[in-house]
Formats: structure tokens, sequence, C-alpha cells
């Protein structure tokens, strides 16, 4: 599942500081600090990584193919460790740690099998140039930029890393100062691999920093910016790439709906809900953040989420009991939850589980909140954080209408009996994805492209689009016969217009009369041409 999107700042530090200082956010446990790296090192970090694409982009595609098996052989090697380093630095149970692993694994995996025949040249018609061959080809764009949130700290590093290399780039990554910590060790899955296949470790490169660094990433003069975050930091990235005219796919923020109707299984749809909002404590851009369900199983589906919420334990992922839900893994994130929750609260919703601040870290209880509507910022703003927010539907038609009333357009869930009844309700929400009863599946068909629309941004990852999104998709026209008579078109022919308009009659006229009327037209023009003194 492709679980990003949390708000990412482009501000300055409180104060400027040569490192960041890493802590576990469920325990405040130090784990180690990290190197601020300014601007000058951004631009020798790009300069090294230009210099080692020259060679990669020659490369092969079986020679592409070696390094990724050596990095999905890595993750399954290490998967307990890199899980355990994914709880300490975001917070987020092992279980959910695994979350970042499957995605990785299946992108791996995908590729491998899949890639070389999506980036090969493609034949298409010349059209009306019979003499002539045309094709499209899919050649590296050079040097990709990536700037990664913090919630899934491993998938949201490797997932535009995979097509950037397979499609023969060099990347360098920005990974968010909140979970910093696990860079160094990510870094390694890529140097070990790249080193042991022959190539150069500059082909591949984390950056660590705040605001800043990104902001010197952006303005670097990368060949191609893939930016993962809140809508108002996309709006400012935009901006900013716009002074170099830097390519940008923005993967934004999220306010996914999840209808369920009343023909729907409830338990089904109950357990997915609960994936689409406790998963890593609801921090993923896929999030079912709006819950609409019908009139008529209402009641049952919330006592059922509600039963099942009240019952989980929530605490430290790596302390001595099993816990259900995690930490929230930036600290504002509390404070955001909290507020939107109170205000729900304050316009008449209610909490039935939970509502509260965890005791000790960085915690928010997982909740259950009913009688909500779209007056309130929580079905507005995106929440992040462990919240059902569960609203009335009169019918499939008010369903749909709640669904398409937001700024988002990410991803969006159908639970419905009828077949039928679940395309015709998927065609009419405006999303760049929906699943049928089931939630965010979508992500691990990695031939689908995955992205949005609206506010949820634009360009795509995954799939034959986004590896050819990470090319430059150039047209080539060559010859089909050695026919090499030149166009003559100076000095222009005083019959050449005439000639030219009688053509398109012939070649574009829908009915018959239309293409003899240019037949007339051309023999006119040619008459001219021949009566022409000289």
């Amino acid at each position: 599942m492709e679980l990003h999107n949390p708000p990412l700042t482009l501000a300055s530090p409180p104060a400027e500081r040569a490192t960041i200082r890493c802590t576990n956010p469920a325990t405040g446990e130090f784990l180690g600090e990290v190197p601020v790296m300014g601007r000058d090192e951004v631009v020798a970090r790009l300069e090294r990584a230009r210099a080692a694409q020259v060679a990669w982009r020659e490369t092969s595609f079986a020679r592409r193919r070696k390094v990724l098996r050596r990095i999905l052989d890595h993750i399954l090697e290490h998967s307990d460790e890199l899980c355990r380093m994914i709880a300490r630095d975001a917070g987020k149970t092992l279980e959910n740690a695994t979350i970042e692993l499957w995605p990785v694994c299946e992108a791996l995996r995908w590729n491998l099998a899949h890639a070389e025949r999506a980036l090969r040249p493609q034949s298409v018609s010349s059209g009306l140039l019979v003499h002539k061959r045309a094709r499209v080809e899919y050649h590296p764009l050079g040097v990709i930029g990536v700037i990664c949130p913090w919630n899934f700290p491993l998938q949201n590093v490797l997932a535009p890393a995979i097509p950037a290399l397979m499609a023969g780039n060099a990347a360098l990554i920005k990974v968010s100062e909140w979970t910093a910590w696990s860079a160094a060790r990510i870094q390694r899955i890529f140097s070990e691999a790249l080193q042991a296949e022959g190539h150069s470790v500059d082909l591949v490169q984390l950056l660590t920093g705040y605001g800043p660094t990104g902001a010197a990433l952006v303005a670097s003069g990368v060949d191609k910016l893939v930016f993962t975050g809140s809508m108002a930091n996309g709006k400012r990235v935009l901006a900013a790439s716009a002074e170099t005219l830097t390519p940008v796919i923005l993967e934004l923020g999220g306010k996914d709906p999840m209808i369920v109707c009343d023909d729907a299984d409830l338990e089904q749809a109950v357990h997915n809900a609960l994936v689409g909002t406790l998963t890593s404590a609801g921090q993923l851009c896929m999030a079912a953040e709006r819950i609409y369900v019908f009139d008529a199983v209402y009641d049952r589906f919330v006592a059922l989420a509600a039963g099942i919420v009240g019952g989980l334990r929530q605490g430290a992922p790596l302390g001595p009991e099993r816990v259900d839900v995690g930490a929230m893994t930036m600290p504002g994130q509390v404070d955001i939850v909290e507020r939107l929750v109170d205000d729900a609260v304050a316009r008449g919703a209610r909490a039935v589980v939970g509502g509260k601040r965890g005791a000790g870290g960085q915690f928010f209880q997982p909740t259950v909140l009913v009688d909500v509507d779209h007056s309130m910022a929580i079905m507005r703003e995106e929440t992040f954080g462990p919240v059902l927010a569960i609203m009335r539907a009169r019918d499939e038609q008010d369903a749909i209408r709640l669904a398409n009333d937001s700024a988002y357009g990410l991803s969006s869930s159908v639970f419905t009996r009828d077949r039928a009844r679940g395309e015709r309700i998927a065609r009419q929400i405006v999303a760049g994805s929906t699943v049928i009863n089931d939630f965010a599946m979508h992500y691990m068909a990695q031939g689908l492209p995955f992205g949005g629309v609206r506010g949820s941004g634009f360009g795509r990852l995954n799939g034959p689009e986004g590896l050819r999104g990470m090319c430059n998709i150039k047209a080539v026209v060559a010859d089909r016969l050695p026919l090499h008579a030149a166009l003559k078109m100076y000095p222009v022919d005083p019959a050449a217009y005439d000639t030219a308009r009688g053509l398109f009659k012939v070649l574009y006229s829908a009915g018959l009369g239309g293409r003899v009327r240019g037949l007339v037209d051309v023999g006119r023009a040619l008459v001219k041409r021949l009566r022409r003194p000289g």
C-alpha cells in the first residue's frame, strides 16, 4: 500500500543546527544524531550522481535487474532488523512495519518481471507517412530528486527509487527530519547492491536535514522531482520548481471516502475500515478518513466498530507487551488530531470510543467518532490519526455526493454485495483509484498507476506509467523505404495552397461528396500549374 503524505515542512528549523537529534516517538529513547546537509553538500552530491548516471544509463536491463534483485534479497534477509528499525524510528508496531516491506517487495518483483517490456521502444502508426516508421523511445532523464515524508521511512524511499533506477536514472532522496535516524541503514541497502554489481554507490544518495535541505534539492537542477507531502507544501514545491522549470510529480494528501452500502458484508466493511484508519496510527495518505454508512446499517456498523476498537491495546511497539496501535511519529500531529476531534465534539459529534491523547509518548487513542457532518473540520482537513469518522448516508446518490464533496481526490473504497452497484458507484467517485470490497489493494497491483486528482496532486507512480514518468518520452521517425526526394516548398508554387486545400478534403471529408469536391480542387490546381508560363 502506498502509505504516505503527511505534512512536510519546507520552513527553516527553529534554530540552525549541525545535526538532527533522533528519538523514538513511542518512548522518547535517544537513537542518535545525523548530519544536517547544507546547499553546498546537496550540489556536490548532485554532481556525483550525475557522473555516476552517465555509465548507469548505458547499462542493460539485465544488469539493472541484478541490482534490484540484490535489493530484494537484502530486504528479505534483514526483514526483522528493518521492521525493528521502522518501529523505533516511526513508532509503529512490528505488524504495521511489515506493511512497508510488502509493497516494496511487490514493487521489486513487478519491476524485475515487467519493467523491460514497459520501457522498450514502442512502434506506433506513422499515419499517412507510409514510407516512414514511427516509434516512442524511453530515455533516462538523469537525476531524480525525491522529498519524502516521515510516516513510512523505508517504503517512501524505495517506492520512487526503484523505478528511477530501473529507468536508468540516479536518485537524490531527502528524508524527513522526523525519521532521519533510519537513513544510514536504508542507504546501506542501495550501496551494498550497487557495489556488489560493480556500479557507483553515488547512484542513490540519501540526504538528511531540515526544510532548507529539501529547498536546496528543489533548486539544485535535478531533472525531475517527486514530492510526497501535504497540499500546502506541494504548492510551495511547485512554485519553487517553476524557477528552474523542473517537472514535478506531486503525491499529496488525501481525505479518502469509504462508502458502506446497506447490502454490504458488515464484518468485511468494518475490518477494512479499521485497517484504513488504524494502520500506522492512521498516518497514511490513503486512510479511510470519511466513512459514509447507509442509514439501514449505520447502527450495526458503529456497534461492531466500537466493540473492536474499545478492546485494542496501545503503547510502545517494542515493549514487553504486544500492542495493536503504536505512536504518532511527529509530535505536532498529535495536536492536529486532538484539535480536529475536539472541534467535532464541540459541534455535536460523539466519541463513543477514545477521543483523547494516550498516556506517555506521542499517542492518540484509537477513536470511533459518530454523528459527524461536513460542517466539521475533521471531515474536510486531513486527520492523519487513528480516528474512524462515521457519517450517515441516506442512499447511493447521497453517499456519492458526500464522497465527492472534498478538495482531495486520492483513493476511495465501496462495500456492497451487488457487483453492478459497486461498479456504478466507483465510476462516479472523483479519485485516482477506487477499490470495491477491499481497502487500498490497488497499490498491491503494481501494474496499476498510483496518484490522485484535485488537491491530491498529479503525476503517477507505479506500473508502466510510473516507469515512463521517470523518462524522456521521445518520438522518433525513421525511413521505412529509401525515398529521398526533397520536399520542395520554396520558392512557393502558385498552386500549392489550392492543392493542399483540395488534399485535405480528399483525406478528411466524412462523405463521398466532400472527397469528390477535394479531387476537383486538386485537379484545378494541377491545371493552374500546367498553364503557368515557363
